[in-house]
């Protein structure tokens, strides 16, 4: 570190760059994680989105097109919050995220203005729960470390089966890991205050632990490259944020430090081993410092002090071989905001003059690895070879195949082993092959010599289709609130500890109904079309007399609220039009016949007026509603029946029941199941719903980790158990499943959930097609869902929810990103059977007759089905040089600079002057 003594960076000056210059088109996540929000490579930024979210990345280039501007990406990557990113050192096109759903996913990333595959290379499961950090190990390929909330595991790309280590788990949250610049070690800070060192290959256990913080806040550590110094960031006793610089081998006391003031975001270090130069930067800060490390007293020195224009999200730093050198660029800092990427520019003083000031650049880190990951693991030391940063004797950039050769020989000598993934987890048999291969097809910036002789774009499509499996069109499904004029807020008093077995509330296209939590069972009706603040005063309710144990709208009467309560009765109530004006006391029918207190009930999908209801009593009774008589009673149960669920075509009931079984009835041949199986093997909770025309049933339940877990079944077997299971996370709570069957889509989420779950059902292996899940930012008491003709298909929304919290309803629409919203979109909307309608009624249903709903189509009379639009013409975006090369006549070019002055003076007259709009004054209002 001698070469810090000159201090000849002390004048560096940061320097904002101008408002055009910034990356528009940002929409940042503030999503919290202990990862980076930004990263950069030499050739692309790549940042978090608030979109599915925040499993959607951004991604743009370093430096604008020829036309001075940045095109802005979007990729959907995982199903849940995206907790941290890195690009690989080697190269340009790997890109690497992990992520809250428990994932890591390896991307072979283009340029912003071409098309990006759409599944990941490669998918590593480390089952450890939700990920929260990643690193690219610095001299070797294809080397990741992975850190979860505790522990830390080493991968090796090409081998995703299974952690070449698994180190000793921190006894706390991990908060940050840093590779030494030589790839010999491993640190990490912890929220124990310990920093610890591992040397992974020696021993599982920490080589070091001291105690080097003195706050347990939060904290970020760094080795300084090519040196054994480390410089921590956190907070001290007093919560005032410090940076602190150690000797990894004597960690007893700090070497010095530096006091940033007290503020409440992390500081997040970047350090440049060439310039000796720290960036320095927290999310929510409006500054960035710049300090220089040195040998010699004082070893920090504080250079620059930036005041930006708006907070930070995050910060990036671009590699030395993308700047500009010649103009004395030492640094570029990537300045992540809620609408842009703002580029501030850090350049030392110097005579102007496009000349290169070699005393300014020694030679940097180059692009190529030093050896692969399996060379390091079996001991190896080489290290990344430095190259020149002068422009006249920097060496041609090397394409993506030469940059990835290590890997890829690697991979041609080893024989492909067939590798079971574990659930949603995918493996490539060649997962780091370069871009050229026929296994992902190829970017636009790779050289002609390379594309040559490789399949079509269609092939390598239909190659990585057949490698992958299917892959759904609603994987990039997205959910949002809608604007808050569409909100009922101010809501006091909700019941929100309704049994398990109820869904906590309701809705009908017309009104909600939620329990409340007040004596007497009373229940709240909400009116649509009357949505805002709530008032303070009292609402009319209906008084249901005993506590709400489950209730529900009938499907064929915006007005019929039946409530199933304690006492084992149910109770039948009227809503008048317009809503509730009055307390209502009084039910327009009483259903008595069960024994004991009712778990649930259920409408029939096809009759009008019959009911099923489930009870402790272990029967399921159906009741005709116009008769006020029960006419069914089914039997076979041994426990507590968690759930039950009619066929699409009303001929059958299931159940799934504590007793680990799922049955079906036919209601009107027996009063035993007609078919049994093996249900889920958690006893806490399940529910289930008929799926893919009615040939499955798909039950959401518990393992016997109580994990939660989807199960698939086959309607015709169910003694054969499931064909497919899904595990998703580890909840208390049971996913309440919402299906819509003309989409095949099944939305999950359970209740006190800040996530919901996004499935596509297939009839075939895999069977479920996870696709990006919506994130709230407060848990939710409950999700209903409203009839399809409620989505707005102008923009392709396929689902609209309510989503019930402590203080308020807030619509939720699903909607499916699409180019051509001009059409409506015929592949996403078949036509809808109108299910808020009866086929047949009750009795005749009793009688022995079936009914079908009708279908409609929702394409509105001014849309054109996008299957009947025209294909899209590319436009030439310049015009023939004919139009340039043109002479213009005198005539002409007087013509056309008249017609201009002419249309100047038009504008004057629409924009008048200011001065022109200001009124006079009335004489007598002068003052004498």
């Amino acid at each position: 570190m001698n070469r810090f003594k000159t201090s000849k960076f002390k004048n560096t000056t940061p320097k904002i760059a101008k408002k055009d210059g910034w990356i528009g088109n940002i929409r940042a996540g503030s999503f919290t994680s202990q990862g980076a929000n930004i990263k950069s490579n030499p050739r692309l930024v790549a940042f978090i989105t608030d979109q599915a979210g925040g499993g959607m990345l951004g991604l743009t280039s370093v430096d604008p097109g020829s036309d001075g501007k940045w095109i802005v990406n979007s990729i959907s990557c995982h199903a849940d919050l995206i907790t941290d990113l890195d690009f690989s050192p080697f190269d340009d096109d790997l890109l690497a995220t992990c992520s809250a759903d428990e994932t890591v996913k390896l991307w072979r990333v283009c340029d912003p203005d071409q098309e990006q595959t759409g599944d990941a290379e490669v998918t590593l499961c480390p089952r450890e729960g939700r990920l929260e950090l990643l690193s690219f190990h610095p001299t070797s390929s294809g080397l990741l470390a992975v850190g979860t909330s505790k522990t830390v595991q080493i991968w090796d790309a090409s081998r995703p089966e299974a952690p070449l280590a698994a180190l000793e788990p921190h006894s706390e949250q991990l908060q940050s890991l840093s590779w030494k610049q030589d790839g010999s070690l491993l640190a990490s800070s912890c929220k124990d205050k310990q920093l610890r060192i591992f040397d992974p290959r020696a021993q599982l256990t920490p080589v070091q632990t001291a105690q080097c913080l003195q706050n347990n806040k939060d904290s970020r550590i760094l080795w300084i490259k090519d040196s054994d110094h480390i410089l921590t960031t956190g907070f001290d006793q007093m919560r005032g944020r410090e940076v602190k610089l150690w000797d990894s081998r004597k960690l007893a006391s700090s070497l010095g430090s530096a006091n940033l003031g007290t503020a409440s975001g992390t500081l997040v270090p970047f350090f440049d081993s060439d310039t000796g130069l720290l960036i320095i930067s927290a999310k929510g800060d409006s500054f960035i410092d710049c300090f220089e490390v040195s040998a010699s007293e004082p070893l920090i020195t504080q250079v620059s002090h930036c005041i930006t224009d708006a907070p930070t999200r995050g910060i990036a730093t671009v590699p030395k071989l993308a700047l500009d050198v010649l103009s004395c660029e030492v640094m570029r800092v990537l300045q992540l905001t809620d609408s842009y990427i703002v580029p501030i520019n850090y350049h030392v003083p110097r005579k102007s003059g496009q000349e290169f000031h070699a005393d300014l650049y020694v030679d940097t880190l180059g692009r190529t690895a030093a050896m692969s990951a399996e060379e390091w693991w079996k001991g190896g030391d080489k290290q990344v070879e430095r190259v020149s940063v002068d422009p006249a004797k920097r060496p041609k950039p090397k394409n993506a195949k030469q940059v990835n050769q290590p890997v890829k020989k690697e991979l041609t000598t080893r024989k492909s082993k067939e590798v079971t993934p574990g659930p949603g987890c995918s493996i490539s048999s060649s997962p780091l092959s370069s871009p050229s291969s026929s296994a992902a097809p190829s970017c636009a910036h790779s050289s002609t010599s390379v594309l040559s002789g490789l399949p079509s774009p269609s092939q390598s499509a239909k190659a990585i289709s057949n490698l992958l499996g299917p892959s759904s069109k609603f994987r990039h499904l997205q959910g949002a609130v809608l604007h808050r004029d569409t909100h009922f807020t101010n809501l006091k008093g909700l019941n929100l500890t309704t049994p398990g077995e109820c869904d906590g509330f309701c809705a009908n296209r017309q009104r909600v109904a939620v329990p409340l939590a007040i004596a007497g069972g009373q229940i709240a009706i909400f009116e649509l079309s009357q949505a805002g603040k709530l008032a303070d005063t009292g609402l009319p309710t209906i008084q249901n007399s005993v506590n709400v144990a489950d209730f529900s709208w009938d499907p064929f009467s915006c007005h019929r609220l039946v409530v199933a309560g304690d006492d084992a009765k149910i109770r039948v109530w009227l809503v008048p039009e317009g809503g509730l004006t009055e307390v209502l006391t009084e039910p327009k029918a009483i259903l008595q016949g069960h024994t004991e207190k009712i778990y649930s009930i259920k409408f029939h999908p096809q009759a009008s007026g019959l009911l099923a209801s489930s009870s402790y009593d272990l029967t399921v009774r159906l009741w005709d509603l116009q008769s006020g008589g029960e006419v069914k009673v089914l039997r076979g149960h041994k426990d507590q029946i968690f759930g039950m669920a009619w066929s699409p075509d009303g001929k059958h009931l299931a159940t799934v029941c504590k007793d680990g079984k799922v049955r079906i009835y036919d209601p009107r041949k027996s009063a035993d199941p007609v078919q049994e199986g093996p249900g889920p093997e958690g006893h806490r909770g399940a529910r289930l719903v008929w799926v893919c025309d009615g040939r499955y049933l798909m039950v959401s339940g518990f393992d016997s980790r109580s994990e939660r877990t989807l199960y698939l079944y086959s309607a015709k077997s169910l003694s054969s158990g499931a064909i497919a299971n899904a595990p998703t996370d580890v909840s208390p709570s049971t996913l309440i499943p919402f299906y819509d069957p003309d989409t095949s889509v099944v939305i999950l989420t359970g209740k006190g959930d800040t996530r919901v779950y996004v499935f596509e059902i297939v009839p075939e292996a895999p069977y479920f097609l996870e696709c990006a899940s919506f994130n709230s930012s407060e848990p939710h008491k409950g999700l209903a869902f409203l009839p399809k003709t409620e989505c707005d298909v102008r923009d392709v929304e396929v689902a609209r929810g309510l989503r019930l919290s402590k203080t308020s309803i807030e619509p939720v629409a699903f909607r499916v990103p699409r180019i051509r919203k001009e059409f409506f979109q015929d592949d996403v909307y078949p036509d809808t059977a109108v299910w808020w309608e009866s086929s047949l009624t009750a009795s005749a249903w009793l009688a022995g007759s079936d009914g079908k709903h009708h279908s409609i189509s929702l394409k509105p009379k001014d849309m054109t089905p996008v299957s009947e639009a025209p294909k899209e013409v590319q436009v030439r975006k310049y015009l023939p040089s004919s139009h340039y090369l043109e002479e213009k006549t005198d005539e002409q070019k007087k013509d056309e600079l008249l017609s201009a002055m002419i249309g100047k003076l038009g504008n004057m007259d629409e924009n008048p002057l200011p001065q022109e709009s200001f009124q006079g004054v009335d004489e007598d209002e002068w003052d004498d």
